[in-house]
């Protein structure tokens, strides 16, 4: 059963999903990578404001490539998760970061964030960018447009397809789905 959900993605929502969930998304997520997400850290270790409000919020690991004409974005799949583990566990302990989008297994730290803080984590097709792209109807940089595809950008969603691979609650798909293919 598919389950829409739109942002903010508050703790309440995170709590009603279960790994495993196919999920469609609408509303405003923001996008970021490790350059991002170390800019935005060591704010959080300065005591210095972000320049983007993560509460509540989606993150998904993305360096969009550039938008063809009349498009608001160009392919947009997800990148490797394991990048940011080193700073996803502070920004959702101490900025209220909800959810995060990307590919492959989170360490034990941001597992035990997702836990502790109320997360979760989504899975987005890898390879897939173009299909992606389809559910994204908006997309602005708003911070770090330096950084290129890499920046933080706001996306407006409409149905962004994403299945639950890490619950709130310490359940994995990574660990659930191949014990099940092993049973069957």
């Amino acid at each position: 059963m598919a389950i829409s959900i739109t942002t903010p993605l508050t703790k309440e929502k995170v709590r009603m999903l279960k790994a495993g969930d196919e999920v469609f998304i609408s509303g405003e997520i923001l996008t970021g990578r490790d350059a991002a997400h170390k800019r935005l850290v060591t704010l959080v270790n300065e005591g210095k404001p972000l320049p983007v409000e993560l509460r509540d919020a989606i993150i998904y690991f993305v360096g969009p490539t550039p938008a063809r004409p009349g498009e608001p974005i160009g392919s947009a799949g997800p990148t490797t998760s394991y990048r940011m583990d080193a700073y996803s566990p502070i920004l959702i302990e101490q900025c209220g970061l909800t959810g995060m989008i990307g590919k492959g297994e989170r360490d034990n730290s941001v597992v035990s964030a997702m836990k502790e803080h109320s997360a979760v984590y989504f899975a987005a097709i890898g390879g897939a960018g173009a299909l992606i792209a389809k559910s994204i109807t908006a997309a602005e940089v708003i911070c770090y447009e330096d950084l290129g595809p890499e920046a933080i950008h706001r996306l407006t969603v409409n149905e962004f397809p994403v299945v639950v691979a890490q619950d709130s609650f310490g359940n994995s798909l990574f660990e659930s789905g191949p014990a099940l293919y092993r049973k069957e």
